[in-house]
This record gives C-alpha cells, structure tokens and sequence, in this order.
C-alpha cells in the first residue's frame, strides 16, 4: 500500500470516528441555572435571565442591546446573564434548552409569553421582576422599544440591580431610545 493510501484510509476512518461519536449532550437550563447561581453568589450580583428563539427578531435585538459595550458594561455590574433557547421551530437547526419551558413557567412565565421574556432574580434565584409590564401578563415588555416598554425595563433594573446609579439607568434609557426600531 502506498503511503498516499495509507494516509487516505487513515482520513477516512477518522472522519468515520468522529460521524460515529455520539454528540455533546445540550445543557439543560437547570444546570444553566445552577452555574449561575453559583456564579452570583461568588460575585454578589442577581441574575437577569432570557428566555428567547434563534429566529425571533426582538430576541437578536435584545442580544444586540446586551452585547453592546457601554450597556455589557452596566448590566455586568449587577447582574450574572444567562440565556435559553425556547420555541423553537422544527427544521430551523435549534432547538429548544432542555427544560427550559419548565423553568420559565416556574418563573411566571405563563402561557406563551412572547420573545424575549426576561426574569431577574436574586442570587438566590427568587424572581423579582419580569418581562410583563406591571404585571399583566399580556403585555410582556420584550425588547424594550416603546416609550412604556423601556419605562418598565429601567423599572425592572431599579427593582432588581438598586445598586445601579441614576447615570446608569439614564445611559441605559438613552441607548434603547436611540435605537429603538423605527
């Protein structure tokens, strides 16, 4: 056997290797959970979960919003961010957090509630704000574009990060009205 060959079947039966491994089994939102809770104790901060879909389009705006440099940098302050995948659509390539539907509704997520739904809790995972604008849970904020809805969202962070200063929660109203969709 030549050594082109040789290097050939080898390629072939470690491509066939790696088809063959079974795959990295997907976190489940209860060990998603568990780790930042863990992390929020360590570092004294709540918790600012989203529950969102890869298709959802408020969803990438609100991941936009929490990527963003001046707002990562406000937010990390208080908060430990964790996000999980729910509705997810068949043949999209996603699918769902394990037990992540479970967990939302343990959260008060009730229904459907709509994309993004947003919990904040503290370190010890007791919520103590969502995403449903005063309560009513059909009117869930989302990605905070509307004048009410970024209200509520610098509402929730007053609930649940006090320890953010009035410039912070200015920045972050400001930023959300200079890009809140038209």
């Amino acid at each position: 056997m030549t050594s082109h060959r040789k290097l050939s079947l080898a390629l072939i039966l470690a491509v066939g290797a790696l088809l063959a491994a079974p795959a990295a089994a997907q976190e489940t939102a209860a060990d998603l959970f568990a780790s930042a809770k863990a992390e929020a104790k360590t570092e004294h901060k709540n918790i600012l979960l989203t529950f969102s879909a890869s298709w959802c389009g408020p969803c990438k705006l609100y991941e936009r919003f929490l990527e963003d440099p001046q707002m990562k940098s406000i937010t990390e302050q208080a908060f430990i961010i964790q996000r999980f995948d729910v509705g997810e659509r068949p043949n999209t390539g996603h699918s769902d957090t394990p037990g992540a539907v479970a967990l939302r509704s343990s959260l008060g997520g009730v229904r459907e509630p709509g994309f993004p739904f947003i919990v904040m809790t503290g370190e010890d995972s007791n919520p103590i704000v969502n995403s449903y604008r005063n309560g009513d849970t059909n009117a869930n904020t989302g990605y905070p574009a509307l004048p009410e809805e970024i209200d509520w969202y610098i509402e929730m962070l007053k609930r649940a990060a006090p320890s953010l200063s009035p410039a912070d929660l200015a920045a972050t109203r400001n930023w959300l009205r200079k890009h809140a969709p038209r």
